[in-house]
């Protein structure tokens, strides 16, 4: 597995990309064919955050994305628990896919997000501006594949396309802790 190390306001050393980069190794076993990992340490201003150290990682193989985001009072540990997520996560996946197997099915897939092309519009002073955007191919999935992808990535909704209805849908993370389902008409 290729592994991308970066840093803002903080200096990796090389003990730490070692270290990095033999946690991440390990990960393999849960899901075989990972490519690619992105790693990137940051360091907090804020004088009153005690967990100064931001670890984000990304991985990338097969189609499937899996990313973690943690804080600790310093890299060492912010890497300790960030590959401590990620595998819980690879693990839920793998019993997801083989489930998915187990039953004839396909498994999840979600490709590269498109480049992003042209500016971002620009609104007026007094209305919200749109400061980011995305492009992503939309591959046809089922609800249960949707909201493992929306865990996977960490994010409280997911947009897809329902193999089932062909049309577009939204699963989303409720204030109950339940997961909705919006679909098109």
């Amino acid at each position: 597995m290729q592994v991308n190390i970066s840093s803002r306001r903080t200096v990796v050393s090389d003990r730490l990309q070692d270290l990095t980069r033999s946690k991440l190794s390990r990960l393999e076993k849960y899901v075989p064919g990972l490519e690619r990992a992105d790693v990137h340490f940051c360091e907090e201003q804020n004088p009153r955050i005690s967990d100064k150290e931001i670890c984000e990682v990304i991985l990338e193989g097969h189609g499937h994305h899996v990313r973690t985001k943690v804080t600790a009072p310093d890299p060492y540990t912010a890497i300790d628990r960030a590959a401590e997520k990620l595998e819980h996560q690879l693990h839920k996946l793998k019993t997801k896919l083989h489930r998915h197997e187990n039953n004839g099915e396909m498994s999840i897939r979600l490709d590269d997000p498109l480049p992003i092309t042209g500016n971002d519009p620009i609104m007026e002073d007094n209305v919200s501006k749109i400061v980011k955007m995305k492009q992503f191919v939309i591959d046809p999935m089922t609800a249960d594949e949707a909201v493992l992808q929306m865990e996977l990535l960490g994010h409280d909704f997911f947009l897809f396309t329902n193999a089932e209805t062909d049309k577009s849908a939204v699963v989303y993370l409720r204030d109950d802790g339940d997961v909705g389902l919006i679909d098109g008409a």
